[in-house]
């Protein structure tokens, strides 16, 4: 047992955070599991909204006042907490996936190209969902009138943001590609950046990987307090949000009923629609880019890859956890896949937070549907914001269930489109949350065999077919 007086050094602490995550996530559950409760939730809001909108047509003064005085402010109270935690979430998540690639330095191209192939990967994945959300539509696929009446409540803070950016454009419209890129994307004032009430989550996330960038360019020994400081944040925020998502099955239903009072069953059938883009780019992502990156990349018969790998693929779906299934990926990379250790220990632990290709074409598809529901059409710009937000949102996505939740919530708030409307989503994620983190396990093994034979090892080589 540990002296609880002496402070951990940055690695133990991480070691110790992640034991904890795993013992956490193996727990045996007391009572219903909270996606459970969330569905339960869903369920009873949906239930009770379609039989107030049938009963009070014709009289809604008595159901106004009942959504404005309890269901309403019950939701608000639910999103003010996860809003409450979005920047400090954001900032220390991202600080720490970044500096725990330090040993880029000493791996030397390993780690430069355990980086690329994520970012190519995850770009790809989010390519995908909005490609998928653009042709399919799911949002629109609700009765005109009710699209009205949605982006009538929801739209209003997309009116104020369309107005803010079409005087950012007024006023860039002299300055260069170039300028116009430095201006938006580099901020001048973080403090001010983030001191909005729609914080500038490109303005955060570049000055979070810029500060990451420089703690892994220092001494350890002068960066481990400021690294330690940010894995406690993390961790604290992390909590937080276990905590707050206690709460979601209450405010789940608050707002499901809140939203299908309001609008109808119709609600509801565009929901399922929303599932299925998601599932069909997920799988999308799985079997078609990642077989085509084992198969050219790693030299790997993409059947037989996933046959080897089918036990980690099933511990990721039932946790919902990169971070716990971390262990059992180390141990079936190198006994099935052949993966030597020296590579496996760096890409897959970087890769249970930094390699999150499922959370990232989730987020996008999320945004798309939601400003679709609102009435907010995202230009290419804005959809080209969303994907870069959507990659980092990636690398700082927490490795543990609902961790992407928050970050939807930053990038729904800066598009200008309702986070309220994250209700709707909220009681399916967990089902989605099982199904991406499949995809973001499965990735960090393509990543591994990748780089493995890039290095000149054999794959495979412990069990021959």
């Amino acid at each position: 047992m540990r002296n609880k007086d002496k402070p951990l050094s940055p690695d133990a602490f991480e070691q110790e955070l992640r034991t904890d995550l795993d013992d956490r996530t193996h727990d045996k559950p007391r009572g219903l599991a909270l996606h459970t409760k969330i569905l339960i939730g869903l369920i009873v809001g949906a239930i009770s909204g379609v039989a107030a909108n049938h009963y009070a047509a014709g009289n809604t003064a008595g159901l106004e006042k009942f959504i404005k005085n309890f269901t309403e402010p019950v939701g608000q109270l639910f999103l003010n907490l996860l809003l409450m935690i979005v920047v400090p979430l954001v900032f220390s998540s991202l600080v720490v996936g970044v500096a725990g690639i330090g040993d880029i330095r000493k791996l030397g191209r390993i780690g430069f190209k355990s980086f690329a192939y994520c970012l190519a990967i995850s770009a790809i994945s989010v390519v995908i969902g909005l490609g998928l959300a653009n042709t399919i539509r799911p949002g629109k696929r609700i009765a005109p009138e009710i699209a009205a009446r949605m982006q009538q409540q929801f739209g209003m803070q997309a009116t104020k943001e369309v107005d803010a950016q079409k005087k950012r454009a007024e006023a860039a419209a002299e300055d260069s590609p170039l300028m116009s890129v430095v201006r938006t994307a580099v901020p001048r004032n973080i403090l001010n950046s983030v001191a909005k009430e729609s914080p500038d989550m490109l303005h955060l996330m570049f000055f979070a990987l810029i500060i990451g960038v420089a703690t892994t360019l220092l001494p350890k020994p002068v960066s481990a307090p400021f690294v330690g400081a940010m894995e406690g944040l993390f961790a604290i925020t992390t909590k937080i949000i276990d905590i707050v998502m206690k709460f979601a099955p209450y405010a789940v239903a608050c707002l499901i009923f809140t939203n299908v009072a309001h609008f109808g069953i119709e609600l509801l059938g565009t929901l399922g629609w929303f599932v299925a883009t998601v599932l069909l780019g997920l799988s999308l992502h799985m079997f078609g880019v990642y077989s085509l990156s084992v198969y050219f990349l790693s030299g790997l018969n993409p059947v037989d890859f996933f046959r080897r790998i089918r036990t980690v693929l099933l511990t990721a779906f039932s946790t919902s956890s990169s971070n716990a299934t971390l262990p059992t990926a180390l141990r079936v990379s190198a006994e099935n896949l052949g993966v030597p250790p020296e590579i496996n220990s760096f890409v897959l632990t970087v890769g249970a937070t930094a390699n999150q290709n499922g959370t990232a074409l989730y987020e996008g598809v999320t945004v798309l549907f939601l400003a679709q529901l609102a009435g907010v059409d995202l230009s290419l710009v804005q959809q080209l914001t969303v994907v870069y937000l959507a990659i980092l949102g990636g690398i700082g996505t927490a490795g543990v269930p609902s961790g992407s939740i928050p970050f939807i919530i930053g990038i729904l708030a800066m598009v200008g489109v309702n986070p309220a409307l994250i209700a709707i989503i909220l009681g399916v994620d967990r089902i989605l949350d099982m199904c991406r983190t499949t995809l973001n396990v499965a990735g960090d093994l393509t990543a591994a065999t990748f780089v493995a034979r890039s290095e000149g090892f054999e794959l495979l080589r412990t069990q021959k077919t």
